[in-house]
């Protein structure tokens, strides 16, 4: 277990910049996560992290050690690609076994860790199969064995669920969670997935275009964004233009074309001042619908569109032309409720006050 400094890393290809002054920092036994869309540099980042790739700048430090210029054979992390990486040819021991083969331990020194390994995984009645014998999570867990065994200082994950069906990806989630706090790995996670992201992670970088976004836990980034991509990106959300009215004590009022509405700041810098143009960003599921108006940040409108799934249904709320989307589990506002003239609350506690850049 070792904590991870990522020190002002900046990388280009041409003239591509795929790390923009990226500064970071890991726990040690953290599960921490890289997300965002593709392209934004995370993977870039990994492999920067692995020792793939060199950085044009900046420093890499594993606890106390600066990496940034040290190979990666010798930099012992353990790697878990999005294709797993297998050899087809090979057993499924001796998929695991490579690395320790490659470190000159014993043959009866090897069996150990890779019978060990192996049952910690589950797959100890696998280890003569060859990963065409295997299902997608089983060979998911091969290459989780084999990153593990060589007792990795950190563990690297890069899209590793991509491959596997809705069904499996859920199953291998807590599965790779649990193995790492297990082993009590520091672990970097690359996704694109939200929900890979929010059901498991510790810790969650969002990066865009080269940089760091927003980061913080999983609650902190869905509840309290600080900016407009981390609000859109991270799940759903309802975006409104307004003006700044009254400023106090973390919270604003502000003014929008479909009425006032009180909310919290999500800067996190110095208060913005009356005047200034917001955004406000809404979840869908925060919004609840009701026959009678609410005392504060309750809006009219008609429900135009309504999309039901039996435990949900997703409205479409419309107000002086804009369009709020509401999501209501255990919907009892369904029957019969198209263009009918309803009223939306919101508490001010999951309004986000957010500036525009």
């Amino acid at each position: 277990m070792i904590d991870i400094w990522i020190e002002n890393l900046t990388k280009n290809f041409g003239n591509t910049v795929a790390l923009d002054n990226v500064a970071l920092h890991v726990t040690g036994g953290e599960l921490f996560f890289l997300l965002g869309p593709s392209g934004c540099g995370k993977t870039t980042l990994l492999r920067t992290i692995a020792g793939f790739c060199a950085p044009d700048s900046g420093r890499i430090v594993f606890g106390k050690n600066d990496v940034t210029s040290i190979p990666t054979h010798r930099r012992r992390v353990g790697m878990v690609f999005q294709n797993y990486a297998l050899w087809p040819h090979m057993t499924v021991f001796q998929n695991v076994a490579f690395g320790l083969e490659n470190n000159g331990m014993s043959s009866e020194s090897i069996r150990n860790s890779v019978h060990d390994i192996l049952s910690k995984v589950q797959l100890d009645k696998c280890a003569q199969r060859k990963p065409n014998e295997l299902s997608g999570g089983q060979q998911q867990r091969v290459a989780l064995a084999r990153a593990l065994v060589i007792r990795p200082r950190c563990l690297l994950l890069d899209e590793p669920l991509s491959n596997l069906d809705a069904q499996l990806r859920n199953d291998m989630r807590c599965e790779i969670r649990n193995i790492c706090k297990e082993h009590n790995l520091t672990t970097i996670y690359v996704t694109h997935d939200q929900k890979d992201a929010l059901s498991i992670a510790d810790k969650i970088a969002v990066m865009s275009g080269g940089k760091i976004d927003q980061i913080g836990t999983p609650v902190q980034l869905y509840k309290f964004p600080s900016t407009r991509f981390t609000a859109e990106f991270i799940g759903e959300t309802n975006i409104i233009d307004g003006v700044i009215v009254q400023v106090g004590s973390g919270e604003a009022i502000v003014r929008t074309k479909i009425g006032n509405f009180r909310g919290v700041l999500g800067s996190g810098g110095k208060d913005p001042r009356p005047g200034k143009k917001v955004h406000l960003s809404m979840r869908p599921e925060c919004l609840k619908l009701s026959g009678l108006p609410a005392i504060g940040n309750s809006i009219d409108g008609v429900i135009g569109n309504v999309t039901y799934f039996g435990e949900v249904a997703h409205y479409e709320f419309e107000k002086s032309g804009v369009i709020l989307r509401i999501s209501e589990i255990n919907p009892s506002h369904f029957a019969n409720v198209r263009h009918s003239r309803l009223y939306a609350h919101v508490s001010h506690e999951d309004v986000v006050i957010l500036e525009t850049h």
